[in-house]
């Protein structure tokens, strides 16, 4: 049951960062292999700005909320307008733009926070004892055995991402701007003649997807700590989520997220983290072997 609920916080994470990737590549065709770098941006940026508000605990985590994503969102959109856009969008020369995007930002994060791994204090960290059920001689029993226990934080975290990806479905289905995402998305060219400003619209939803990702970040800190490197795990999570739940397909990727974010909470328990990452990539060459476009993505014509 824990193994369960340490896996449900890591797929929680993984969901709004790999939403972000998913949005980023439906939209705009752009492997953006800066993500990861995104994510930890917006971890120490979260570290910064907790210290640099003070007093209590939860307004420093408060404002890290709101203002690490914001940061992190118009970084990645003014790399977008002054390096992607020059490139044309070109698959080819756009990796390898982010990968020196992704050394950019953490030389540059190295240089100015140092390589030591800082915390960030959740707001509240409460102890919950969790039920455990067992045949006894009047049938089912229930008690709280010692040890069996999350926080709240934890809890919190899940039902946060929950929300946040709710809104994002609500974004990209039911507002004006989602509309013109996906019109954007479905044809370039054709929303370029009736007029849609293409090139804001990929600002925006590249802003958009390093700012989920910087969101994610901002939650997972006070569990885990702020370093220049921690990007390379979610990032490579990311990745595997959005191959397996189709290029581009939201639902397929929060699906997929789930999955693997279970499975490599369970297996890092009870065997070890390695195996959970070799395992995810086993599984993501199965679903290019056998089903090339994820579970919801569309199969090519």
């Amino acid at each position: 049951m824990l193994a369960t609920l340490e896996g449900a916080v890591g797929a929680a994470v993984l969901a709004l960062t790999a939403v972000g990737l998913s949005l980023v590549f439906g939209v705009m065709r752009v492997v953006n292999v800066a993500h990861g770098a995104f994510f930890m941006l917006g971890a120490v940026l979260a570290w910064w700005v907790a210290q640099a508000v003070g007093g209590p605990v939860w307004l420093g985590f408060a404002a890290a909320l709101v203002v690490a994503p914001l940061l992190v969102g118009g970084i990645a959109a003014a790399a977008d307008v002054t390096v992607l856009k020059r490139l044309e969008y070109d698959p080819e020369r756009t990796i390898v733009a982010t990968i020196g995007l992704l050394y950019v930002i953490e030389q540059v994060t190295l240089m100015s926070f140092g390589p030591e791994a800082r915390p960030v204090e959740a707001p509240f960290n409460q102890r919950l004892a969790l039920p455990w059920v067992e045949w006894a001689e009047g049938g089912l029993a229930l008690y709280w055995p010692w040890g069996l226990s999350t926080t709240t934080y934890k809890l919190a975290v899940i039902g946060a991402a929950v929300v946040l990806l709710l809104g994002v479905w609500v974004l990209m289905t039911r507002s004006r701007i989602g509309l013109v995402m996906r019109a954007t998305q479905a044809d370039r060219e054709m929303a370029l003649a009736f007029g849609i400003p293409v090139g804001r619209v990929y600002a925006l939803v590249f802003g958009l997807g390093a700012g989920l990702a910087a969101l994610g970040a901002v939650l997972i800190v006070p569990i885990s700590q702020a370093h220049y490197l921690m990007g390379g795990d979610p990032l490579l999570l990311s990745f595997i989520v959005v191959i397996i739940g189709g290029l581009g397909s939201l639902p397929g990727t929060v699906l997929a997220a789930v999955l693997i974010g279970l499975s490599d909470g369970i297996i890092s328990v009870f065997f070890s983290p390695t195996l959970a990452k070799i395992l995810a990539t086993l599984l993501v060459a199965f679903v290019l072997v056998f089903r090339p476009q994820g579970l919801f993505g569309a199969r090519p014509a």
